[in-house]
């Protein structure tokens, strides 16, 4: 499936067992943090938290990506490579743990190999609930295959804006697609039901004097998908790097904000608390890249690490 990759939207069709893909990835399997975190929507969350895997790489290179070390949206190619039954051991050294989910942070790259170590994990006792936590620029080809394996999915609805989509999200024509794949996902999986930890939880982040775009997104979700779907209204946006003058959101337009799912009819869902924004810009340069409280690492992670980094 990495001959002449179609696994997302860019449909580069690099062979990747010889060359990367606009990914940044190969066809080995890179990850570059794996643990609890304690930061998800409560019910993915748990009493220890979430079990993710964060791969390197991603088909967007949003240019202000709070992941922009391992996202490749700078040319970095942090983390290391693993095999399909390393990845497999991973999941399950996640359960040991106490992880109420698994978590898998920007697969798309990576799906089929992430599809055999789910079966080889199956295969020696595996059942957690498997998170799909995806920008939402997806391709129906890659969904498809992966469609099958996922409880529920975590999906980016980032805006419905070109503009928006070319200044935020790395790729202007995330607004082809994401529309699609949201159809696909509320297909495939109608009901959400997070005690069961099924179907599909959409996150919406408000970029910076982006307002009308967030309402666009809220009105046509509210239109669209509120019956199938679960909302996680996010205000946390803050630039990895460097202050490029953006305004924080003011408590105005937050109320706006919540007074707008008021009145669209958006009931179920999450909605961020303003003022904890540093807490979510991770450095995936330490073992624990989120404060302690929120997060602690796999031990057969940090086993890997020691293997392939820290020899």
């Amino acid at each position: 499936m990495y001959e002449k990759c179609k696994l997302c939207p860019n449909y580069c069709q690099v062979d990747r067992r010889i060359k990367v893909g606009l990914c940044g990835q190969s066809d080995k399997v890179r990850i570059a943090w794996s643990g609890l975190h304690r930061g998800e929507e409560p019910p993915l969350t748990g009493e220890k938290g979430s079990g993710m895997i964060f791969f390197t790489g991603c088909p967007l290179h949003c240019k202000y990506c709070q992941n922009h070390q391992i996202s490749g949206a700078l040319g970095s190619n942090m983390g290391f490579n693993i095999t399909n039954e390393e990845l497999s051991e991973l999941m399950l050294s996640l359960q040991e743990q106490g992880a109420t989910t698994l978590n898998l942070v920007t697969g798309t790259h990576f799906i089929p190999s992430i599809i055999e170590a789910l079966i080889i994990a199956k295969d020696k006792g595996f059942n957690l609930p498997v998170v799909y936590n995806s920008s939402g620029y997806e391709s129906i080809e890659g969904l498809t295959l992966i469609d099958p394996y996922i409880d529920l999915y975590l999906m980016d609805m980032k805006t419905l804006d070109k503009n928006v989509a070319s200044k935020f999200c790395g790729r202007e024509k995330y607004t082809d697609y994401i529309l699609p794949v949201m159809d696909f996902i509320t297909k495939t999986h109608p009901v959400t039901d997070l005690d069961k930890i099924r179907g599909t939880i959409v996150r919406h982040l408000v970029f910076p004097d982006s307002l009308k775009a967030t309402l666009d997104v809220l009105s046509y979700y509210a239109k669209h998908y509120k019956d199938n779907c679960f909302l996680s209204l996010m205000a946390q946006f803050v630039p990895p790097l460097e202050n490029p003058g953006f305004k924080k959101i003011s408590e105005d337009e937050y109320d706006f904000l919540l007074d707008s799912l008021d009145y669209l009819g958006i009931e179920e869902g999450f909605v961020q608390e303003l003022g904890d924004e540093i807490l979510w810009i991770p450095d995936f340069n330490k073992d624990v890249p989120f404060p302690s409280p929120f997060a602690d690492p796999n031990p057969y992670f940090l086993s890997l690490k020691k293997k392939y980094i820290n020899q």
